[in-house]
């Protein structure tokens, strides 16, 4: 039995990659592990895992040195707006090599970023078609916006120009309408960000009752630093959170998956700051037209009644007036008709007057002395028959034109 050294074999297998390995390869792989050390080398670890159970087919460690990297860091990063960073799946030009003691190795030469721009995209639709498949999507825009939104539980770092610049567009608002503002801070960019504002939004519904909406806010900055706003579970967790979500993560690029599934989406921080004072100038607005319809219907409502109130008042006069009139006319006729039967009872009492002055002066001495009679008196009493007289007894007998005395003989 032959046997050869380890170095003779290590030698051999060196002299194998070599023949087979001349010139770079490109691959496919995950990168699993990236450092950086002070002298701009880049260690790195790259996987492959299979598609449908994740399970870990390949993994090798892998060099990009300095002179290599300085150039195709940038050159990756401006082509495809994100930081060679864990998680990315990239296509990179290595050349294989083997040594004795440090054993199987690849130096990365040269990476493509299309691929990556491709992969990511892939991804991003395979998240969103994930997220309409669970049918969550449209949950979160469904939820009605309160009339009047001034509670509001922001999610933010404390230290971001973004979240500056929408404290201040709300507190130099002219309307001078008021906000309760409340920061539950978060990393909003990295590798930790998915993981700090998913823990945000869980503080957040510990104290749901006392916030009207969410609001994520992050200043503009490069597109590398908004990738973990492309996360299926942030996206999950803010679909199914059950207030409102208002999205202003700075960037100017087509829209994540939160801006997506938030409830509204807009560029810039100081954009959701004008979004909230208008909702409230919208509010006001509503009241103040309601006042003024108000306004409107009380004023017509009293003009009605006073026109009312007029037409009735000039009814009442008319009446009175109708009524003065005929009362008048009543009273004049009744007065004629008074005056008439005074005159008709004044003629008919003269007449009876007359009559009886008529009767009393024909039934008069003064008339009957007139017409040739003559009244004889005794001691002043009338004598109507002669046994009232005896022989001797001075009598007085009137006529017409005087008296003289007699003496019964």
């Amino acid at each position: 039995m032959t046997s050869i050294t380890l170095s003779e074999l290590t030698e051999q297998i060196q002299q194998a990659i070599r023949l087979n390995f001349e010139t770079p390869v490109w691959i496919r792989a995950e990168i699993s592990e990236l450092r950086e050390n002070p002298g701009g080398h880049c260690y790195l670890e790259l996987i492959e895992k299979d598609t449908d159970s994740d399970t870990l087919l390949a993994k090798s460690k892998a060099t990009c040195w300095a002179s290599t990297y300085r150039m195709m860091k940038p050159y990756f990063e401006s082509s495809t707006g994100q930081t060679l960073r864990t998680g990315l799946k990239v296509l990179v030009a290595v050349s294989v090599e083997f040594h004795p003691v440090y054993g199987f190795s690849l130096n990365v030469r040269d990476i493509d970023p299309t691929f990556t721009i491709g992969e990511m995209a892939a991804r991003r639709l395979q998240i969103i078609r994930q997220l309409e498949a669970d049918g969550i999507v449209e949950m979160n825009k469904l939820l009605p916006l309160p009339k009047l939104v001034q509670r509001l539980a922001i999610i933010s770092s404390a230290t971001a120009a973004g979240y500056g610049d929408f404290c201040d567009q709300l507190k130099n608002d002219p309307s001078h309408f008021a906000f309760y503002t409340r920061l539950f801070p978060a990393i909003m960019q990295g590798d930790q960000a998915e993981g700090s504002i998913i823990a945000a939004l869980e503080k957040i519904y510990a104290h749901i009752d006392l916030f009207d909406v969410v609001v994520i806010i992050r200043g503009g900055g490069a597109t590398t630093d908004l990738a973990c706003f492309d996360s299926y579970e942030l996206a999950l967790n803010c679909a199914q959170f059950p207030l409102p979500i208002l999205a202003g993560i700075g960037h100017q690029r087509d829209v994540s998956i939160l801006d997506l599934v938030a409830h509204t989406s807009v560029k810039t921080p100081t954009a959701v700051a004008e979004l909230l004072i208008s909702n409230l100038q919208d509010a006001e607005n509503r009241v103040t037209d309601v006042f003024a319809d108000i306004r409107y219907v009380i004023k017509n409502r009293i003009e009605n009644e006073y026109h009312v109130v007029e037409q009735t008042k000039m009814r009442i006069k008319q009446t009175l007036r109708s009524w003065v009139v005929q009362k008048t006319h009543a009273l004049d006729l009744q007065k004629s008709r008074l005056q008439s039967n005074i005159r008709l009872q004044f003629l008919k009492q003269n007449n009876k007057l007359l009559l009886l002055e008529k009767n009393i002066e024909t039934h008069s001495p003064v008339f009957l002395l007139r017409r040739g009679y003559t009244i004889t008196t005794l001691n002043g009493k009338r004598i109507t028959t002669a046994n009232q007289v005896k022989q001797g007894d001075k009598i007085r007998t009137f006529v017409h034109d005087g008296d003289f005395e007699s003496k019964v003989e």
